[in-house]
C-alpha cells in the first residue's frame, strides 16, 4: 500500500470546500444527475480533488444511468483502495484514494457491457479534471 498523506481533520477543512469535505473526509454522496461531471466526456484524466492522485482516464468513463460519473476501471489499481462498506444497511465496495484515504465512491459488479464487468460511481466533487493535451492519448 501507499504511503497516505497525513493531515488533521482542521487541515482538511481548510483545503476542502464543505462540500468536497463531506463527500472527501466524512463519507457523505452527493446529489445524482446534478453535478459536474456525470455528463463530462471530454479527453483528459481525472484526480483526487484532496490529493491530486491520478485516479481514472476519460478513456474509461462510460455513461452508466447512475446520475454519477462512471468508469469501468481505475487508471492504476494501487491508486485506489477498495473496502467492504455495511452502512445504510448495504453491502456495497467503497472506493478511496490510495493518496489520502478520502472517500470517492463504490463500485459495483453490474456493468456486463463493459470490459471489466465493473461501474466505479465516483462523486464528481470528489474529482479534478486535466484536460488532454493535443496529441496526447488517454
Amino acid at each position: 500500500m501507499k504511503q497516505q498523506i497525513q493531515r488533521t481533520e482542521e487541515e482538511w477543512r481548510k483545503i476542502l470546500t464543505p462540500e468536497q469535505y463531506y463527500v472527501l473526509r466524512a463519507k457523505g454522496t452527493e446529489r445524482p444527475f446534478r453535478n459536474e461531471f456525470d455528463d463530462h466526456f471530454a479527453e483528459g484524466l481525472y484526480s483526487c480533488a484532496a490529493c491530486g492522485e491520478e485516479l481514472f482516464s476519460s478513456e474509461t468513463k462510460f455513461q452508466s444511468g447512475c446520475g454519477w460519473p462512471a468508469f469501468y476501471a481505475a487508471m492504476a489499481g494501487e491508486n485506489v483502495n477498495l473496502y467492504e462498506d455495511y452502512s445504510h444497511g448495504m453491502t456495497r465496495t467503497e472506493v478511496t484514494c490510495a493518496g489520502c484515504g478520502s472517500h470517492l465512491g463504490h463500485v459495483f459488479d453490474d456493468a456486463p457491457s463493459t470490459p471489466t464487468g465493473q461501474r466505479y460511481c465516483i462523486n464528481s466533487v470528489s474529482l479534478k479534471f486535466t484536460p488532454a493535451e493535443e496529441g496526447s492519448a488517454y
